[in-house]
């Protein structure tokens, strides 16, 4: 029986990189893998026998003395008590191969080289720009930011890259500075997964020697999907309410085009989305935090599911799910994002942050007869079942690991 080390910074859904953690997991017991988990303690955590394992709780948000906060900033740029902790597991439990999630800031790129002193393969899925942009996004107030692909790291520091803060920039250009002297992901990771071919190339362009990286796309699983293909009479953005993605910009284009958008989701300029909202005087509902059901039934019956992303997407889930319900997708070009929608057949792109293409373009969907909507829904279902399931993402994922010396 093979065995499974999976290795993330939160053990519960927190987002969607470790819910891809969990599920990843789940998806190897179910053949037969035994897992085992490291991870940071934490409130929300499942209940789990390996938490004997997992580091002390490291939240950089929360109330912390002085000396806390000089002891945390170390432990995100080297942890020790990673490393020991890591080393008792693997006393206790040998891994044939380690699969690792997020990882920067709370366990540490320190993990690495145990595993790679045991003679572990390490794989880590990419599931955002970290490994080359210090600050994860490739964005900062300016826009989107590559200053540190030819440059200093201190670029963090200069443009307070890490959530405008020059405290938070400086902890993570010392740890970016560290790592990339010591070259530890590429010198001890076996293979970086990424779920996008954008992130691929990306990658390549910041110096990443292409044998060490894999496409595998993401899933989702179709049977779990209900879909309709009865599209209402409104445009349906959900997701985070964040400046990167271009909320802004789909209410200005939808003022224009004399569209109905119904928004989902909370976040830190939910307040400044609402003024914008009193300015524009343009018919738009905001509807809060929305999951489950209740969410599903709104993609489902939206026109078309709006992705007008400013920054670098990797591969998101929402397209697969809005595809998955029979829904299509108008997105922008940037990122990931175009590589997942069929142009004309799945959904519709525009260019990023133009209000005026976008404008036309959900102004033209708009006055599609109802029947071009369903079959563009039918398309996009077919499309994803097709190429984005759960069976090619463990054929995938196995013969990788063969690969690395490790039979299922």
């Amino acid at each position: 029986m093979p065995q499974l080390l999976n290795v993330n910074s939160y053990h519960y859904r927190r987002g969607g990189s470790d819910v891809v953690y969990l599920e990843h997991a789940a998806l190897l017991e179910g053949l037969g893998w035994k897992n085992g988990f490291f991870s940071m303690k934490h409130p929300k955590n499942f209940d789990t026998s390996w938490s004997r394992y997992f580091i002390d709780e490291l939240e950089f948000g929360e109330a912390y003395s002085l000396p806390q906060k000089i002891s945390m900033a170390a432990k995100a740029i080297y942890s020790f008590e990673a490393q020991r902790k890591l080393r008792s597991l693997i006393a206790d439990f040998r891994p044939d191969v380690a699969h690792l999630h997020c990882i920067y800031h709370h366990l540490s790129p320190s993990i690495l080289p145990v595993l790679s002193a045991e003679g572990i393969p390490a794989v880590m899925t990419a599931h955002d720009l970290k490994i080359a942009c210090p600050a994860y996004k490739m964005l900062n107030d300016t826009g989107v930011c590559e200053r540190c692909k030819d440059g200093s790291v201190l670029n963090v520091i200069k443009h307070r890259c890490v959530r405008g803060s020059l405290a938070a920039s400086v902890i993570v250009a010392a740890e970016s500075a560290l790592q990339r002297t010591m070259n530890t992901y590429q010198r001890h990771l076996a293979r970086v997964v990424v779920p996008s071919r954008f992130f691929l190339e990306k990658f390549v362009e910041w110096g990443w020697p292409r044998e060490k990286l894999i496409y595998i796309p993401n899933y989702v699983d179709s049977s779990s999907f209900e879909p309709a293909y009865e599209s209402g009479d409104y445009f349906l953005y959900f997701g985070r309410l964040a400046p990167e993605k271009g909320v802004a910009t789909l209410m200005r284009a939808a003022k224009a085009a004399g569209v109905k958008v119904k928004i989902a989701g909370t976040g830190p300029i939910e307040a400044e989305l609402h003024a914008l909202q009193k300015e524009l005087a343009g018919d738009v509902e905001f509807l809060g935090y929305r999951s489950g059901a209740d969410l599903h039934a709104l993609i489902r019956e939206a026109r078309a599911v709006v992705l007008p992303s400013e920054w670098f997407e990797n591969a998101p889930m929402s397209v697969l799910e809005s595809f998955a319900l029979g829904t299509p997708v108008v997105g922008a070009r940037i990122g990931g994002i175009p590589e997942m929608v069929i142009e004309g057949e799945t959904g519709w792109t525009f260019e990023s942050r133009n209000v005026d293409e976008l404008a036309a373009l959900l102004g033209r969907i708009n006055a599609l007869p109802a029947e071009q909507i369903a079959q563009a829904g039918r398309s996009a279902r077919n499309h994803v079942t097709t190429n984005f399931n759960r069976e090619g993402y463990l054929q995938a994922t196995l013969a990788l690991y063969a690969e690395l010396g490790v039979k299922n």
